[in-house]
């Protein structure tokens, strides 16, 4: 076909990344190949950041977490077949934790296969974003990326508003303040979906105003700062078990609370539930009242109904005097195990340093078992959307994506904030060369792997050595072991950042002093802990069976 004189035209490439920036799509993740090499480098032509990844899974885990962030979805750039299936894992945690994506795939050309139809990208965004939000799917034909188009036929659609605010009934909100206000041990469970509606102006008046004692849940977490005098955090078990009235803030009766049922709750325990997810009210437990809405929105109407019936929780009641006892009991035995001095150290004299040292301020990342549980009350938060972890999906590998998102976020808009990754060995390992994509970046990351030797739990070089006497490892090695002593901050030396071996409580401050210091270099403290060092007996176990 001759081409057609004087009519300007460009591969279709070109309109993708336009469709995307007019969406104000700021950043993109991904491994590039064929057929979206070209889909990323256009990208960066029209001012999208691409960070190229070295595992689609993490590239996938980082997109997430800048929807989680920023309120707009970060891309995910992946190839059809075995990419896009690497992906599939980001996707599913996405939608588990309510985070807006948009991954695009590239296929073979229109001729190869069966035709389907194509989703415009303004569509797509807003899918992502309105009413519960999570991951949506784009795939590209082959042939689309260097289609040839003219430029004077191409329609673009404006960006795309942002979500709707909806309202709960009135009535509802009256019969929800009617209930708390006759609670004798009322209980506020603050979850991320409070942290995603940016309401934390709001709760903390909700807060301050009625006096209620507050739970965050682990991304909850600094909606209401954690040394504010009404977080029941250190006791959790208690307040859950004993509360009679609880308000539900944008969370899920799901395993991270026990589903709402006993023995953690009582059997009577009154519950409102406020969620921008009309399926999710009523899941699990009847729910005494029911508030369909935007968390932020439903929080003022809250506030507003409170301050016309002018009620206050008594800070005196018995209630709050079961609960300070508790928090001391449970701030005391974790002291005591911070205090330890026996070596290898244990988990809690690891925290405790970390605690002492790392910027009150700075994002936190976390996952792991043992190091992502006790991480979660041994290392506050006073800002919201400052901590990133499993989450609902309970999610193993995210660490580092979430990382790179973290500081390609902060680097844009807080500059001098710093993100620190805390990591199990194990968790670690799912996406351990993403150090090279830190470096390649220079993002000033600090990861402080807490290293036992396993899954949970392992073995010290001796008991390592006595089990190999006994044969082939594949046979007769624990399997929750690993190698013993794995000095994971040489990869981080390797790529050209800063790595440290510590096995003492003095390393590992000089180390943490060190790396806080230098606020340009990427950084990874090794830090060798008892393989035995376990939490502290759990009353009610985070992770457990429902009828345990």
């Amino acid at each position: 076909m001759c081409p057609i004189p004087n009519v300007e035209r460009d591969g279709f490439k070109i309109f993708i990344a336009e469709s995307l920036r007019a969406q104000n799509i700021e950043y993109m993740f991904g491994i590039v190949g064929i057929p979206i090499t070209e889909i990323a480098i256009a990208a960066q032509a029209v001012g999208i950041k691409y960070i190229g990844m070295r595992n689609e899974q993490a590239a996938c885990y980082a997109a997430s977490a800048v929807g989680y962030l920023t309120g707009r979805p970060g891309v995910c750039l992946v190839v059809s077949g075995p990419g896009f299936l690497h992906a599939l894992g980001g996707m599913a945690n996405a939608n588990l934790n309510c985070w807006p994506l948009l991954v695009i795939g590239g296929s073979s050309d229109r001729n190869q296969e069966t035709m389907g139809a194509f989703q415009e990208f303004p569509q797509a965004v807003r899918t992502s974003i309105y009413g519960r939000p999570g991951s949506c799917y784009i795939d590209i034909p082959g042939d689309f990326v260097n289609l040839q188009v003219d430029k004077s036929s191409v329609k673009y659609v404006e960006c795309c508003l942002p979500p709707p605010l909806s309202m709960a009934e009135q009535s509802t909100i009256s019969e929800a303040v009617s209930v708390v206000a006759q609670a004798e041990q009322p209980l506020l469970i603050v979850g991320k979906g409070a942290a995603y509606s940016r309401a934390e102006n709001n709760v903390r008046k909700l807060v301050d105003l009625c006096g209620l004692p507050f739970l965050p849940t682990p991304m909850g977490k600094g909606v209401v700062p954690d040394n504010h005098p009404n977080c029941v955090a250190a006791a959790r078990s208690t307040a859950l078990q004993h509360a009679d009235v609880i308000i539900l803030l944008g969370a899920r009766l799901n395993w991270i609370l026990h589903f709402g049922l006993p023995p953690r709750f009582r059997q009577d325990v009154k519950v409102i539930q406020i969620d921008i997810c009309a399926e999710e009210l009523g899941n699990n437990v009847r729910p005494a009242a029911s508030l369909l809405g935007d968390i932020n929105t439903v929080t003022k109407q809250l506030l507003e109904e409170f301050s016309k019936r002018r009620w206050k929780y008594p800070s005196s009641s018995q209630w709050w005097k079961k609960l300070r006892e508790k928090i001391m009991s449970n701030e005391e035995k974790s002291k005591g195990l911070e205090l330890q001095k026996s070596l290898p150290m244990n988990y809690y004299t690891v925290f405790r340093h970390i605690r002492d040292l790392i910027p009150r301020d700075c994002i936190l990342v976390s996952e792991g078992a043992n190091t992502m549980d006790i991480g979660r009350t041994a290392l506050p938060n006073y800002q919201p959307r400052q901590r990133l972890d499993a989450g609902t999906f309970g999610t193993m590998g995210v660490g580092l994506g979430f990382a790179i998102a973290a500081a390609m976020v902060a680097k844009d808009r807080t500059p001098e904030k710093r993100v620190i990754c805390i990591e199990g060995d194990s968790a670690f390992g799912f996406s351990g060369m993403e150090l090279e994509t830190i470096c390649r970046y220079n993002l000033p990351i600090l990861i402080i792997v807490v290293n036992n030797n396993g899954i949970y739990t392992g073995l010290d070089t001796d008991a390592w050595k006595e089990m190999l006497k006994s044969g082939d490892p594949a046979t007769c090695a624990p399997p929750v072991s690993l190698l013993p002593n794995a000095h994971y901050e040489r990869i981080m030396s390797a790529f050209g950042g800063k790595g440290y071996f510590v096995t003492r409580p003095e390393e590992l401050q000089d180390a943490l002093k060190a790396s806080v210091a230098d606020g340009h270099t990427p950084a990874l403290i090794n830090v060798l802990i008892d393989p035995r060092s376990e939490r502290k007996k759990q009353e009610f176990p985070w992770l457990t069976r429902s009828n345990m």
